[in-house]
């Protein structure tokens, strides 16, 4: 399975527990479609967040968060890391 980082914009103010009730909305459904979210992280004065998880392709990650009622703004594919 690949690694994918997420970016959700818009999301300014968002707060520490608002984060971790949108993180546990998407651990409680992220076996459906075969993904799991290792990490969020958040800037609540930009606004972005982002989701770092392993999937077997973007789409899959769209639909989980789609379902969890938050869409990425953009998906990206994290072929390397060090």
């Amino acid at each position: 399975m690949a690694k994918f980082m997420d970016v959700h914009h818009g999301m300014t103010g968002i707060t520490a527990d608002q984060l971790h009730e949108a993180h546990q909305a998407d651990l409680a459904i992220e076996k459906d479609e075969g993904v799991h979210f290792e990490h969020a992280w958040a800037d609540p004065q930009s606004g972005t967040v982002y989701c770092l998880s392993e999937a077997p392709s973007a789409d899959a990650v769209q639909r989980l968060h789609e379902r969890a009622g938050h869409k990425a703004d953009e998906i990206h594919e994290v072929p390397l890391s060090v």
